[in-house]
């Protein structure tokens, strides 16, 4: 029996854990990984029971209060990785713990900030709203004077009043948001027979509370079982007091029960077999299989080119791993930019299988997680934040897409990266893990090459299997075609890519947004009845807006990026806070009337085909288009279902996309953000292109590639034209290698916020003379870039600096404690 508990506190301001002891009636429940109230200080707060340790490391110590939940929130190995985390991306343990457990279960102490002299002396002007906000509004947290004042120092303000009397303040814990959802239900107590007769006995006979007595009645006997009470009063009209009165009269019996908050309880999926793999698919099944069976730690990327059946090999390393007796993880990017390869899970795997993602509603999300818990499913899919899902055995972890950037947290502490965190997991669970992508980031492929995994190719794009090649054939009129292809799965080539040189088209008079092989290339594909893809790297209208007297350009008077034409309507916008004004008509610096747009974006482009192609249906798939919860679905649905003919968007358009009637994909603009200053410029195009082309020719119609550019000779856009990631890989790697980047080296980033530029430049200065000084005193050679503002130097209204250090263990040079403000990003994938 425990009679200690060390307790992560789930504070802000507070790192490192505290020792508790158990009071009597909860030595016997407290285990490793539950959640408790505990007193800290003056307040109330939760906390996360991370050891019980023998004796504690103080001579007295305060009692935990309560349980929050009855059943532990963290396993052993949960704790563990989150010492693992807050180790290795400079965070704290309860920031990591907290990453695991779902919205609004865990709870942070606030204060009540409360007015009690309203005519006190008042020093300066924040003072002043602080109390006349408090005035106006009653009692506020403190999150809400955050909200109010955002950018000012009211935290000072707020403590000089509670000094001076005129405000006080209380710690208070709210519980916790979510909890299990319960339902009332109402069944029948006597037979048929007798609850006909006795309901006919009460009440006003014609009367409407009669009938609907009666039919709450018969419904019952119809159904022969309980029944949700809300779906009673739907279906008749009734009311709790019609129920009440039928429970006296002994008809029925009310009683509570838990239900699931289940987000995949309406949707029906038809189970589907396995289809029989491809020489190539055998050849990576075979060692994924063993390895799944040995039930031991083993590491693989799966380098497969777009459309070469990764999907099936995940499908069947989950199958393998659940007849084993163990769970499943399996993530991809985002969830609504996936549902073809969600579905493929869903579809194998009937009534297995929960979602997270942050669509659903906390309920559901809770639900999920605790059904997750307790056993009740085996596998879980879902972005990065459903690897810390509780599954009990967890004997896989599979990374879908495993280069892209959304698997990094680079907003809040702890900045972890999904996929290395997943490695460090499944090393300690003994769990199979595969690194899947098509366009492996130059660091994991390093790694595969110097035997920190085992790499696994897929090198040939498969046609399809008998099941789709049927559908296909039948819903395209080519029969033929599928006859051709022998009815089995086979390879087939990579779509071919053209490249067109932009400067040329100008240089020949072509001015418009599309070349004239693009054009070209579009009005065969409208006159086939196919289907084609226009991808385009930024939102909007146009690019930016600017006098072409005086130069003025439009931008956020928060952010140093520029504002974006948008239409329906007709605003500028500024992509990175949201800030939005009326476009002018005339210059505001010169008052001129020469204001133009400059660049494209989805709207224009829209725009320009239907200009162009009057009869073709087009559909936009971008951030501004998708919006409303669900949307991404529906712009899928329609697409697939031929409802459109032409599909323009963003980056959303890169991820798993497989629709066989598209036979052209054009790059609208290869080269954006090719020359910005980040050393993952090249990786980043190269990535984003070649998994763009690979959207054409996943069908039985073949596909073709058109890649507009104003820099051909680029290695990045080369190597993607060709599908080339061995010329890529190469010569990116040699580029590293010159400028010590990663893998050679790995990156710290320290960056800096302020409301002045100078006071940011500031605080970089002294960073860098505190690391400075740690150098001199090792003797260690200091490999810095900067201080510097960023690339995007003010955001939201705050400036930004940074320091960029490499180095081979690069987090031991971070200080401790560090400075007040500063952000550190351990292993950056933008320096942006």
């Amino acid at each position: 029996m425990h009679r200690f508990a060390e307790v992560a506190i789930n504070l802000p301001q507070v790192r490192g854990t505290f020792d508790y002891h158990l009071p009597p009636h909860l030595r016997e429940r407290i285990a490793l990984g539950h959640l408790v109230t505990v007193p800290f200080g003056s307040q109330r707060t939760q906390g996360v029971v991370v050891q019980l340790p023998d004796s504690p490391a103080v001579s007295e110590t305060k009692a935990i209060e309560a349980l929050v939940d009855p059943i532990p929130v963290l396993t052993r190995t949960q704790i563990e990785l989150a010492s693992w985390i807050a180790d290795t991306y400079h965070a704290g343990l309860i920031d990591a713990l907290t990453l695991m457990l779902p919205p609004g279960l865990s709870q942070q102490a606030d204060s009540v900030i409360r007015l009690v002299d309203p005519q006190g002396h008042l020093e300066n002007e924040l003072q002043q709203k602080i109390v006349r906000l408090l005035d106006k509004r009653g009692d506020l947290r403190s999150r809400q004077l955050a909200r109010a004042f955002p950018r000012q120092p009211w935290k000072s303000a707020v403590q000089s009043l509670i000094r001076d009397g005129i405000l006080e303040r209380e710690s208070v814990l709210d519980p916790p948001q979510v909890r299990p959802k319960n339902v009332r239900n109402a069944r029948l107590l006597t037979t048929p027979a007798q609850a006909r007769e006795r309901v006919a006995s009460i009440g006003n006979q014609g009367s409407q509370a009669d009938v609907r007595r009666r039919a709450i009645i018969e419904t019952l006997i119809e159904e022969g079982e309980a029944l949700e009470v809300s779906w009673l009063y739907a279906e008749h009209g009734g009311s709790l007091a019609d129920l009440r009165k039928l429970e006296a009269e002994e008809l029925i019996a009310l009683s509570e029960s838990e239900v699931w908050r289940d987000p995949l309880e309406e949707l029906e999926f038809v189970p589907v077999q396995p289809p029989v793999l491809t020489a190539d698919q055998q050849a990576v099944w075979d060692p994924l299989c063993k390895a799944v069976q040995a039930g031991s730690h083993s590491a693989f990327l799966l380098h497969g080119i777009t459309g070469s059946g990764k999907t099936e090999l995940y499908l069947r390393a989950v199958a393998e791993t659940l007849a084993t007796g163990r769970t499943a993880i399996v993530l991809v990017p985002e969830i609504a930019l996936t549902p073809q390869t969600v579905r493929r899970f869903l579809a194998r795997f009937p009534g297995q299988v929960g979602l997270i993602h942050s669509e659903l509603s906390a309920g559901e999300r809770f639900d999920t997680w605790r059904r997750c818990r307790s056993g009740d499913l085996q596998l879980v899919v879902g972005p990065r934040s459903a690897l810390f899902t509780p599954l009990p055995d967890l004997g896989l972890i599979v990374l879908d897409e495993s280069h892209d950037e959304s698997y990094k947290e680079q907003e809040r502490s702890p900045r972890y990266h999904a996929r290395d965190t997943a490695q460090a997991y499944a090393r300690m669970l003994g769990a199979t893990l595969i690194l899947g992508s098509a366009t492996p980031d130059v660091t994991t492929t390093f790694r595969a090459e110097h035997d920190q995994l085992v790499r696994l190719e897929l090198p040939r794009r498969i046609l399809g299997h008998r099941s789709r090649l049927e559908g296909q054939a039948a819903r395209l009129g080519v029969t033929d075609r599928y006859e051709e292809a022998g009815g089995e799965a086979r390879s087939i080539s990579l779509p071919p890519v053209r490249i067109v040189d932009m400067r040329l088209e100008l240089k020949a008079g072509n001015r418009s947004i599309f070349s004239r092989p693009l054009t070209h290339a579009l009005g065969e594909v409208l006159e086939a009845n196919e289907q084609a893809i226009l991808f385009l790297n930024r939102r909007g209208a146009e690019t930016y807006i600017f006098c072409r007297d005086c130069g003025w350009v439009a931008t956020c008077p928060r952010c140093d990026r520029s504002l974006t034409m948008h239409h329906n309507p007709v605003r500028l916008v500024c992509h990175q806070c949201g800030y939005s004004s009326p476009s002018p008509s005339a210059c505001p610096e010169c008052g001129g009337e020469r204001v133009r747009h400059f660049g494209a974006g989805t709207q224009r482009i829209q725009a320009e085909i239907e200009r162009q192609f009057p009869a073709a249906r087009t559909l936009r798939w971008d951030h501004d288009a998708t919006r409303a919860k669900g949307s991404h679905d529906v712009i899928l649905a329609h697409f697939a279902a031929h409802r459109a003919d032409i599909l323009i968007g963003t980056q959303m358009l890169a991820k798993g996309l497989d629709i066989p009637l598209v036979t052209l994909v054009g790059v609208v603009s290869a080269d954006v953000g090719l020359n910005l200053p980040d050393y993952r410029a090249g990786e980043r195009t190269f990535q984003l292109l070649t998994q763009v082309a690979g959207r054409a020719g996943r069908g039985l119609l073949g596909g073709r590639v058109i890649l507009q550019t104003y820099q051909p000779d680029h290695y990045a856009v080369q190597a993607a034209s060709r599908h080339d990631y061995r010329e890529f890989y190469e010569r990116e790697l040699e580029f590293r290698r010159q400028l010590s980047y990663p893998p050679f080296k790995r990156l710290v980033r320290f960056l800096y916020r302020a409301t002045s530029s100078a006071r940011a430049e500031r605080a970089a200065g002294r960073l860098v003379q505190t690391l400075r000084a740690k150098a001199t005193e090792s003797g260690e050679k200091l490999d810095l870039i900067g201080p510097a503002p960023c690339y995007f130097e003010r955001v939201r209204g705050r400036y930004r600096w940074h320091v960029i250090l490499r180095a081979s263990d690069p987090a031991r040079w971070i200080p401790d404690p560090l400075p007040e403000g500063w952000a550190v990003d351990i292993d950056p994938v933008s320096l942006l």
